[in-house]
């Protein structure tokens, strides 16, 4: 029960020489609870994220969690991508039937042997399956941000998750996300390069800014050499040592040093909100000198209207 966060089900109590008189005593006396049909809790109090887990488990077995709440048991309370409200998330062998229970929601996978890590505490979908699979049903904003806090959890890494995603037939968005990972190994930002060009420049007719200029400290990601605006394409979603912080200053000294306008363009303002960036962009490209005329990528995009204000 210690290693279960102490839960326990019925078929352990009886391997471990629990009656069922006894347990129904242990009931009588409330030093066990049930929190579902066959599982119990050591106390009388409102269980835990962890206990209901633990409790799904031992209710739907064999089973092991699933999704997010696969993520949420490996990455521990402090994953900031889970709510401890929602739905418990169960997948079961194929063959197995369960009549669902409010609080979980429960999938049948015929690759529940290849998918599972038994052994851990709870039993969950590996890792780097349960990233794929939860990132494949996101935006690419959301997908992106969880895989890299999932990447740098040090539970796993981007090169294992990729190693993952070729033992998953039919996983959408497959390419795409290979790309990303392949970003956070790599430290690079071309992903996010590629979001810049086919997101906000190329659709909203501003100039092509010339790509990768070496310069002293390191390489221009966009440069407007024309009318001397830099855009700094940030792809690291982290700044975990200082020697990263220190490179990102360099940066900007020489840019002013040059007296270049430099902008610095995060995942958010390409992929979360291309168009606001474009006109913001157009905007300072105007004030630089630009004389061309920005324009929308379809009848609902935002900006013209937020360039020309």
């Amino acid at each position: 029960m210690r290693r279960q966060d102490g839960t326990i089900s019925r078929a352990q109590l009886r391997q471990h020489g629990i009656a069922p008189h006894d347990l129904e005593r242990l009931l009588r006396r409330r030093e066990l609870v049930r929190i579902l049909p066959g599982a119990f809790v050591d106390h009388t109090g409102r269980p835990t994220w962890s206990q209901r887990a633990w409790a799904g488990i031992h209710h739907f077995r064999p089973a092991a969690l699933a999704g997010r709440s696969a993520l949420r048991a490996a990455l521990g309370p402090t994953w900031r991508h889970h709510d401890d409200t929602a739905l418990i998330e169960i997948v079961v062998p194929a063959g197995v039937r369960r009549r669902p229970d409010p609080g979980y929601d429960v999938h049948r996978s015929r690759r529940y042997d290849d998918l599972v890590l038994a052994p851990a505490s709870p039993p969950r979908v590996r890792v780097e399956h349960a990233a794929l699979l939860v990132a494949s049903t996101l935006g690419d904003l959301d997908a992106i941000q969880m895989l890299a806090d999932v990447c740098q959890s040090r539970r796993t890494t981007a090169t294992r998750v990729v190693e993952a995603a070729g033992t998953l037939v039919g996983l959408p968005r497959r390419e795409w996300l290979t790309q990303v990972l392949g970003d956070i190994a790599g430290g690079t930002c071309s992903v996010l390069e590629h979001g810049y060009l086919h997101r906000v420049e190329r659709p909203h007719s501003l100039p092509q800014g010339t790509r990768q200029r070496p310069v002293h400290g390191g390489r221009r990601d966009v440069e407007y050499r024309e009318v001397g605006q830099v855009v700094e394409l940030d792809g690291r979603l982290f700044h975990n040592t200082a020697a990263q912080r220190d490179a990102d200053l360099e940066r900007d000294l020489v840019a002013a040093v040059d007296r270049e306008n430099a902008v610095r363009l995060g995942w958010g303002q390409v992929f979360d909100r291309p168009c606001h960036t474009a006109g913001r962009v157009g905007s300072l490209l105007t004030r630089r000198g630009w004389v061309g005329t920005l324009i929308g990528c379809s009848e609902a995009c935002e900006a013209p209207g937020l360039w020309k204000s």
